[in-house]
């Protein structure tokens, strides 16, 4: 079973799904409403576990009510929480409101993330202690946890392979980036133009902070992939590049898709598909997603992935064919 770290935020996810979203001191009445652990890493943890990989979270939960709920339903789906806030500290885990449109599953999220406080970094010999990952992915929430356990990878012979999920931008990934493997970015991400001069779009952007491989999701339409190629002068272009289609989907529910396609992106790469494959492995799961109601129910319906291929080549940093 490969194993898979996500590093990043949990929340408790309050969803009310509802005819139509209210106007100014309007109210209206929800026709479903669920309750479930959420946030980029976390979500994407529920999915790689879905699919049978050993799925480790890092992220802060603390003590509390909220913390409770959180931890029942990571439990539930088999995740292994690796908590640095530790299970006796109060900490205030956000709680999203989230406001799914019951015409269009189209979905409204109102969070504090990790706004709220500062958490501290893992100790090193608490990661020690946890199975040794074949990928990790980032969500660029809580930076001194990503920098704590970016170090902690760094270290290790053979490196595990590096995912960054890029929502929008965060100055963390300015730290991130230059060690992933593949940078897995929304249509809606920028790289600053101080930070990354030069650069013609999301993609480029990611590959000239040195990134070995960049995909770009655009919702409904293909996700793009490309990987660098350096030019005679020493600068960074964008090489070879691709395309995976999106099957046309009825969309019910379109709330953690992105965290779907990440979860499912990290265990085909663990799993050896190089990165076409992968990601077509992560469309087929988040078209699941999103052509099913609740965030849970979905899971029910996963698609197999199959163990790795004999002769199959891995994403990690010494085996640049492998994306």
């Amino acid at each position: 079973m490969v194993v898979c770290w996500f590093v990043g935020l949990t929340t408790l996810d309050v969803v009310h799904r509802a005819p139509g979203r209210p106007g100014p001191n309007e109210k209206v009445t929800a026709v479903r409403q669920d309750v479930a652990a959420g946030g980029p890493a976390a979500n994407a943890a529920v999915t790689a576990a879905a699919l049978e990989a050993h799925a480790i979270l890092v992220s802060a939960l603390g003590a509390g009510p909220i913390a409770q709920a959180v931890r029942a339903d990571l439990d539930d789906r088999e995740v292994q929480v690796h908590d640095v806030a530790g299970p006796d500290e109060e900490f205030p885990l956000a709680v999203s409101a989230v406001l799914v449109d019951d015409a269009t599953g189209e979905r409204s999220v109102v969070s504090p993330d990790a706004a709220l406080v500062a958490v501290p970094a893992p100790r090193p010999e608490a990661l020690a202690g946890l199975p040794r990952p074949d990928v990790v992915l980032f969500d660029g929430h809580h930076p001194e946890i990503a920098r704590a356990v970016l170090a902690h990878v760094d270290g290790l012979r053979p490196r595990p392979a590096i995912v960054v999920d890029g929502g929008r931008w965060r100055a963390v990934f300015a730290d991130l980036l230059p060690a992933a493997d593949v940078a897995a970015l929304s249509a809606d991400f920028t790289v600053p133009a101080d930070i990354a001069p030069g650069a013609d779009d999301a993609l480029h952007g990611a590959l000239l902070l040195g990134a070995r491989a960049a995909v770009v999701t655009h919702g409904g339409h293909p996700v793009t992939w490309a990987l660098p190629r350096r030019r005679h002068d020493g600068g960074v272009e964008v090489g070879e590049r691709g395309t995976v289609p999106v099957p046309r989907v009825d969309v019910q529910d379109t709330l953690g898709a992105g965290d779907a396609f990440h979860g499912a992106l990290a265990v085909a790469l663990a799993r050896g598909e190089d990165l076409p494959d992968a990601c077509a492995t992560a469309v087929r799961v988040a078209s699941v997603r999103v052509g099913k109601v609740g965030p849970r129910a979905w899971l029910a319906h996963l698609p197999e992935l199959s163990e790795p291929r004999e002769g199959s080549r891995g994403p990690g940093p010494d085996n640049s064919a492998g994306v």
